[in-house]
């Protein structure tokens, strides 16, 4: 347990994950394999590769953490389950074709790292991916659901004026941010279930005697499925368009200052393997996906998920629940349970993977599945910025949910 609790004791925001790297490393090459740090041009990437030829897995392992929170997501146990599945697979590779990777991918909190990995290539020949998550209360899932999420930082530039002596010469910038966030406000009683919205406004003047002429708003759009979140995007952006007139000010919008994350496509034959490691185990998994109504997570292992089958099951490191994102749950996360859950992971993982290389009607059935799920999608160009895709909105009134 002394990765996990290390990785805990130092926590470190994404793309900024030096020392973590450097101890995954450390620990890696103290049990004999070889490590590269910064591969695919993210300086806190790290790569340790074992075994030959195809087919070929990859094990990813999360380390970043969360600003002022530290590990509340726990992020501690995915890496540290992850290293030790590659390491137990060792003795099994010895009598196996097939290849496994160690993966270390940054910034899944700010930064979708692994979305960067893959458009550099890091993901190209591999035939399949796991990784765990941790999770509070008595119940696991196998299949993990999850929301998309894209966000957008939309600027209103205005006239400053003197806002005594001369507001008529003033076109405020602040009351279009807040008529926007009044907008997004009335919009959620409009979607679905399943869908969020969540804004905060980032800029609104700096002197009270002076007319406002810039401010900011910045919203954070989740959907259940793709078309979903492309759907909202352009209802949030006629929004904002709409306050900017409504105020006679300019709007400038930036959407995705890191990838979008896609939903998650769990792969049922792959994670119905992990299942019945982790049930041999005494586990309290299910093979149903968890609600993402229930939930709201996102995760860039998403954009995975569609380019390469994947599994992103969940493992419970307390029997109460517990809010993620807290200083409760990082606890948690170097808890007795959450040590346990370390260990069963690690051997749910590499069991999971050992099956994929040795069974050959297994993969058949995972590529299958995966095909009749879509297939590959490129990712790059499936989310056009709703503020470059006028074409594609529709010519009046609200899109249907």
């Amino acid at each position: 347990m002394s990765l996990s609790r290390e990785i805990h004791e130092h926590p470190e925001i994404g793309f900024a994950e030096h020392r973590s790297v450097r101890t995954v490393a450390e620990f890696l090459e103290g049990q004999g394999f070889a490590t590269k740090i910064g591969e695919w041009g993210l300086s806190t990437s790290i790569l340790a590769q074992q075994g030959k030829g195809s087919p070929r897995v990859a094990i990813l392992a999360e380390y970043d953490a969360l600003p002022g929170v530290g590990h509340g997501c726990g992020h501690n146990v995915i890496c540290a389950a992850a290293v030790g599945a590659f390491i137990g697979l060792a003795q099994e590779l010895a009598s196996l074709d097939g290849t496994v990777r160690l993966i270390g991918t940054p910034a899944e909190e700010n930064g979708g790292g692994k979305e960067v990995l893959a458009r550099a290539g890091a993901f190209d020949d591999i035939d399949a991916i796991v990784m765990l998550h941790p999770f509070t209360g008595p119940e696991e899932v196998a299949n993990f659901a999850s929301l998309a999420v894209r966000d957008v930082e939309a600027t209103f530039r205005g006239t400053a004026a003197h806002a005594s002596s001369a507001p008529h010469e003033g076109r405020n910038a602040l009351d279009a941010a807040l008529a926007s966030y009044q907008g997004i406000a009335a919009l959620r009683q409009h979607i679905l279930a399943t869908d969020r919205l969540h804004a905060i406004v980032s800029e609104g003047g700096a002197a009270l005697n002076v007319v406002p002429d810039r401010a900011g708003i910045v919203v954070e759009v989740r959907s259940a499925s793709t078309e979903g979140l492309r759907d909202l995007s352009h209802r949030v952006q006629r929004v904002l368009e709409g306050a900017a007139h409504m105020m006679d000010v300019r709007l400038e919008t930036r959407w995705d200052p890191f990838p979008p994350y896609l939903p998650v496509r769990s792969n049922a034959a792959l994670a119905g393997q992990y299942l019945e490691h982790m049930r041999a185990r005494g586990r309290q998994i299910e093979t149903g996906s968890s609600a993402p109504s229930a939930g709201g997570w996102s995760t860039d292992l998403g954009n995975l998920s569609v380019r390469v089958p994947a599994i992103h099951p969940t493992i419970s490191i307390s029997p109460e629940a517990v809010p993620m994102h807290t200083e409760e749950f990082g606890r948690r996360a170097i808890s007795d349970a959450g040590d346990t859950a370390v260990i069963d992971g690690a051997i749910g993982l590499a069991a999971t993977v050992a099956d994929y290389l040795r069974d050959s009607d297994l993969r058949e059935r995972v590529r299958l599945e995966f095909e009749a799920a879509g297939g590959r999608i490129d990712v790059e160009r499936l989310l056009t910025p709703p503020d470059r895709d006028p074409a594609d909105r529709p010519a009046s009134g609200p899109s249907s949910c």
